[in-house]
């Protein structure tokens, strides 16, 4: 398996491509690698030092990768945070090229907006870019409650809201969607909604003591790697789910404000805690 993933990166800590490419590695997938800001690390802290890349270094990387005759064998696209529109717009280039030379290749777009509490946290243009020309063209879309909601315009507040959201979703381009982020029924327990041929289902984990970034970029990247490799997007769920899980046990074990993603490696092998998921 094959993966070509164009997200940020950082120096310290995990989030974008730091987040979402060891654990693809450790599945078995190669991933291509192209970066679309260094950071010394996330902007969480507050504080960081580093460079947004310009598009044309992320055209030139597609670009070589293409010229190595590489692109038939891409199994799928997965971007996150773009930095720019200009790179957004890269992206989908990346997308169309990665299309041409093997139409069953998929596009994976986690569209990285913004969070609950924050709003939107990226560059002007870019959530515009994400509703209107990044969704068309993607396969699968796996956003947090936020960007369901600013994406659809349409108010998550239950489960009935957040299915006909999806769909909303769905309607605008992605077959497969994943809700990653929905209050679970269960006050102590947080869900996910995965979507695909008009059929929807439900996983929900324990809620744990912790604030971290990154644990999004993973989730998209094991979701995808699942769907990839079973065809389903109820197993891909449950596998998710139940990694990620394992993951944030570990970092709310260890109190760390960066997930422990080698620390908790088996976990994307062999899930500690396996959860079951329900057709709702």
């Amino acid at each position: 398996m094959n993966i070509l993933s164009i997200q940020s990166w950082v120096a310290y800590g995990h989030v974008g491509n730091a987040s979402a490419m060891f654990p693809l590695q450790r599945l078995g997938a190669e991933v291509w690698g192209i970066h679309t800001v260094q950071f010394s690390n996330h902007t969480g802290y507050g504080a960081w030092r580093g460079q947004v890349f310009e598009a044309g270094l992320v055209r030139d990387c597609v670009q070589g990768i293409e010229e190595r005759g590489a692109m038939a064998r891409c199994d799928a696209v997965l971007s996150g945070y773009m930095g720019g529109p200009e790179i957004g717009e890269a992206i989908l280039d990346a997308v169309s090229r990665a299309k041409a030379a093997n139409p069953q290749a998929l596009y994976c777009c986690d569209p990285v907006i913004g969070d609950v509490g924050r709003g939107v946290f990226v560059r002007p243009g870019i959530p515009e870019l994400l509703r209107d020309h990044a969704m068309p063209r993607a396969d699968i879309a796996t956003p947090n409650r936020f960007e369901l909601e600013w994406l659809t315009g349409r108010a998550v507040t239950d489960l009935a809201s957040a299915k006909a959201a999806i769909a909303a979703l769905q309607d605008m381009g992605p077959r497969c969607v994943l809700l990653t982020s929905f209050d679970a029924e269960d006050a102590e327990g947080i869900a996910m909604l995965a979507a695909e041929g008009g059929r929807f289902w439900r996983v929900t984990t324990p809620l744990l003591p912790l604030n971290v970034n990154g644990a999004g970029d993973a989730i998209a990247a094991l979701f995808l790697f699942h769907r990839l490799r079973s065809g389903s997007a109820e197993v891909a769920l449950s596998a998710a789910a139940s990694s990620i899980f394992g993951l944030l046990r570990r970092t709310a074990e260890a109190g760390s404000r960066e997930i422990l993603t080698v620390a908790a490696q088996e976990e994307f092998v062999s899930p500690s805690r396996v959860f079951a998921v329900e057709q709702v």
